[in-house]
This record gives structure tokens, C-alpha cells and sequence, in this order.
């Protein structure tokens, strides 16, 4: 076997050193093959084990200080070049009324607000009141804000969707922060014949799920559905009362003046 390896590992050519030591152990298994069976040749084994041993705690220790070194300058770094590095990186306090502008923007997309709803956000959002004020001002200018479109359109689409009538929909508006001007506005575009018919529109689907149930409880059950919804009790009186005459109910029970 050969020990080419170990000598330059041990010696990086460098004959005449302080590594002499190591040159003088390996010489035998590189120059002299015949002096393995020599009387010399385990004390020669013995020293050049004894070198590689030498020479592992020797790369061991000065690995080791290596590693212990390490640290200091990659503090040095973390404190100055790595701290400076994140302040440079960190992004300036935004302007409050950039910060306003992205959040109605992003509440406006693919549904309308009201103006009140769009400054409770800003205000859980800590947003100052002039930089909310600015916007939201800004914004009714453009259109991107408008109650009385608002008040409208919500006003057709809970009446033809859920059938809603007007005191409930004056009430739904109102949570929305409308003024009352508007809401008046909305509503009255809603007359009461319209009313009244959504009204027995609702009565006539609801009719068929109430048959087999005893006549006062079908009579509270359609009286209840059309008070949530907002229909005054007259109309109602009148709805239901036709309702069940014309399946043959009796009805004379039923006053004028409630149920």
C-alpha cells in the first residue's frame, strides 16, 4: 500500500520545516520497501501513525479556533452592515390619505357603499378624520360615492328579490348610514299597489305549504311572514283574507282592525 498521499497531506513539500518530523516517519513506505521487514520498520509504523494523530489534533485545533473566530466579525456585520441594510429597506410611514384612497378602492370593488359605511371602515382603521374627510369628499366629486343611487337600487332589488316592503326597506337603509332625505326619496318610488301586489305574489307561494294545517294557524303563519317583511297590518288583513276566501276558507272572523 501506498503512503504518497499521507506524506503531501502531512508535508505540502515543504522538506526542512517543522513538519520534518512527518517526512522523516513516511520516507520508509515511499524509498526503502524493503525496510518493512526490517527491525526498524514497526518503530517507523509506530511514528507514523503517531504523526497522523499529531496531525489530526493539530487541524483539529486550529479548526476549532477557526470556528471560535467566526463570530466576531459576522457580529460585527450584523451589527452595522446587516442593520443599516434593513433600515434602508424599511418602507417609509405611508400618507394617510393614500392609505384612505386604497381602502375605499378596495371596499368599492364589485359592490356599491355608502358614504357612512365607507368612514366606519376607515375609522376602525385608524385613519385621521381629515385625511377620511379628503377622500370621501374626493370620491362623492367623482361618483364613486353616491347615497341617492345607492337608496335607489337597493330599494328595487330587496323589493323584486325578496320582496321586501317599504318600512322594512326604510329600515335596512337607515343601518346603512343613508340620510333620511334619501330614504324617503328611495321608497316613495315604491307606490302601494305595487306593494300591495308583491304582497299577494308572497301569499300565494307561501298558501301551498300551509294546506292541512288547521285556518289559525295557517292565518298566523302568512300574517307573519308578510309583518317581517315589513307590510303594514291592514294590507295584510286584506292579502290574507282574499287568500282564503279563494280556497274556501271562512273569514267572517277576520275584522277590519286586525287579526
Amino acid at each position: 500500500m501506498t503512503r504518497r498521499t499521507d506524506w503531501a497531506e502531512y508535508t505540502d513539500g515543504s522538506a526542512g520545516t517543522s513538519d520534518g518530523a512527518y517526512g522523516a516517519a513516511a520516507a520508509p513506505y515511499e524509498t526503502e520497501p524493503s525496510a518493512v521487514g526490517s527491525p526498524d520498520a514497526g518503530e517507523a509504523r509506530r511514528d507514523d501513525g503517531e504523526a497522523r494523530r499529531e496531525g489530526g489534533r493539530a487541524r483539529g485545533r486550529s479548526g476549532g479556533r477557526r470556528r471560535r473566530g467566526r463570530p466576531e466579525p459576522l457580529a460585527e456585520e450584523d451589527g452595522g452592515a446587516a442593520s443599516s441594510s434593513r433600515a434602508e429597506q424599511a418602507e417609509p410611514p405611508r400618507d394617510p390619505v393614500e392609505q384612505a384612497r386604497a381602502i375605499c378602492l378596495r371596499l368599492l370593488t364589485g359592490t356599491p357603499r355608502t358614504r357612512s359605511q365607507l368612514a366606519g371602515a376607515l375609522r376602525k382603521r385608524e385613519i385621521p378624520d381629515e385625511a377620511a374627510e379628503e377622500v370621501l369628499s374626493r370620491f362623492e366629486e367623482v361618483g364613486l360615492i353616491d347615497d341617492s343611487a345607492f337608496a335607489q337600487a337597493w330599494v328595487e332589488s330587496r323589493h323584486h328579490g325578496r320582496g321586501l316592503a317599504r318600512r322594512a326597506l326604510a329600515r335596512e337603509l337607515r343601518t346603512k348610514g343613508v340620510d333620511n332625505t334619501l330614504i324617503d326619496a328611495a321608497v316613495s318610488r315604491l307606490d302601494s299597489e305595487q306593494e300591495e301586489e308583491t304582497a299577494r305574489e308572497l301569499v300565494a307561494r307561501k298558501l301551498r305549504a300551509t294546506r292541512g294545517l288547521d285556518r289559525d294557524k295557517r292565518l298566523r303563519r302568512l300574517a307573519g311572514m308578510l309583518a317581517r317583511k315589513g307590510y303594514p297590518e291592514g294590507m295584510a288583513l286584506r292579502v290574507v283574507r282574499q287568500a282564503l276566501e279563494d280556497e274556501g276558507e271562512e273569514t267572517e272572523f277576520l275584522g277590519e282592525d286586525g287579526f
